[in-house]
């Protein structure tokens, strides 16, 4: 078994190789899934941070969000098998997704990297995401927040219409709403029911963290 912290240490400095190495000697000594996840995630929060200070730059947050998605798919199986790894205490929940009729992502996928390194639980829906299953989504995990990526000015209704089925569906008042992306703005999100913008990753971490009150 690898020494304690290892896994993160190597997913931290973006050590692919020496990661993956890691990972299959932690799997052989009977290591759980969720406790290798964990590691990764505590890497990850660490690469998030190098971000925050300038030391890492959009290229090294895209591969770590390549690898980790790799790590994911490698430790899903076991994860079925074993115990299912527990939400961080303390950990609030954000819902995330590029709103229905747009389908960029990479913006959206650099937030919720930064997201998580910063302690949220995030629920990802992927790209055109319709206002019905943002609701769905909030409702099964009780999230405080939504994110909602619009790169596509024609899809600025979208926005309105998500804020207003939160509404509908009696959620609202107890979910905050950021939005980012080339076609959002403060003007934006006010005009479309929303609470905040957010121009980069690090505000949308700002922004998350302001209405967590951290």
């Amino acid at each position: 078994m690898s020494k304690p912290g290892a896994i993160a240490k190597a997913m931290s400095a973006l050590k692919e190789d020496q990661l993956k190495a890691l990972i299959e000697k932690a799997i052989k000594a009977k290591v759980s899934a969720a406790d290798i996840l964990a590691e990764c995630r505590a890497g990850l929060g660490e690469v998030g941070e190098r971000f925050n200070k300038g030391e890492y730059f959009i290229s090294e947050l895209m591969f770590a969000g390549e690898i980790m998605k790799d790590i994911s798919a490698q430790l899903a199986p076991l994860l079925k098998k074993g115990p299912k790894p527990k939400a961080r205490a303390g950990a609030k929940h954000i819902v995330m997704g590029t709103v229905r009729g747009d389908i960029h992502d990479i913006g959206k996928d650099i937030v919720v990297l930064m997201l998580r390194g910063a302690g949220y639980e995030v629920t990802d829906l992927g790209v055109d995401v319709k206002p019905e299953q943002f609701v769905a989504a909030v409702k099964k995990s009780g999230a405080f927040m939504i994110g909602m990526s619009v790169f596509l000015t024609t899809c600025c209704k979208a926005l309105q219409d998500t804020s207003d089925a939160l509404k509908a569906a009696g959620l609202r008042e107890g979910v905050k709403i950021m939005i980012g992306g080339a076609a959002a703005s403060d003007m934006v999100a006010e005009r479309t029911g929303c609470d905040s913008y957010g121009a980069t990753a690090v505000d949308a971490v700002a922004l998350a963290n302001a209405a967590a009150g951290k």
